[in-house]
């Protein structure tokens, strides 16, 4: 499999930094997906189109909404950092932080940054405990709107996105941008 070329095709030309490190990500995503089931795939080009390629969509939204290079990022529940790692490699000027709760995933996360040479952090607790403001809050996959929306708007003093997937709903004040993202500003 050709990743370049499906980052190619996909909008997202990337450099050769940007390609090996994504290489990277994509090895040790498998290797520690066979004893800890990180991410669910069916074969690679399916984990890099649904994984990484979800991820940078979220990109229109970003250039949307104005500038956010070198602005403070929180992708809350991360898991196995989406969609912000894949922004992170490929903006490469983003502040990021992933909360997560789950301790295998926080150290998948942090041996990722190691082997990778990325630099954020990592908190590995619950949103809950999060002291820290961030100008974007990334969320994929956390669960019910009603349910997190309290957790997010919290950390937040800038935008909230949330990858919700085709045919998303506005709801509670969020907006949605390009038929899957529910974008809400926070002042």
């Amino acid at each position: 499999m050709d990743i370049l070329s499906i980052f190619k095709e996909e909008g997202f030309p990337l450099d050769e930094e940007g390609e090996k490190k994504f290489k990277i990500y994509l090895e040790e995503l498998i290797r520690w997906n066979k004893v800890h089931n990180l991410v669910s795939y069916k074969s690679e080009e399916e984990l890099v189109r649904r994984h990484f390629i979800n991820s940078l969509e979220g990109l229109r939204v970003l250039k949307s909404l104005g500038e956010f290079l070198n602005k403070s990022f929180a992708d809350v529940g991360a898991g196995a950092g989406f969609p912000s790692l894949p922004l992170k490699i490929y903006l490469k000027d983003i502040r990021l932080t992933l909360i997560e709760s789950n301790q295998k995933r926080c150290s998948f996360l942090e041996y990722l940054k190691v082997k990778m040479g990325e630099d954020y952090k990592v908190l590995c607790s619950r949103v809950e405990e999060v002291k820290e403001k961030f100008d974007f809050v990334l969320c994929r996959a956390l669960g019910k709107l009603e349910e997190i929306d309290p957790k997010l708007m919290k950390i937040c003093k800038g935008y909230i996105i949330i990858w919700k997937g085709e045919g998303a709903k506005e709801k509670m004040g969020y907006k949605v941008l390009y038929d899957k993202f529910l974008v809400k500003r926070v002042v």
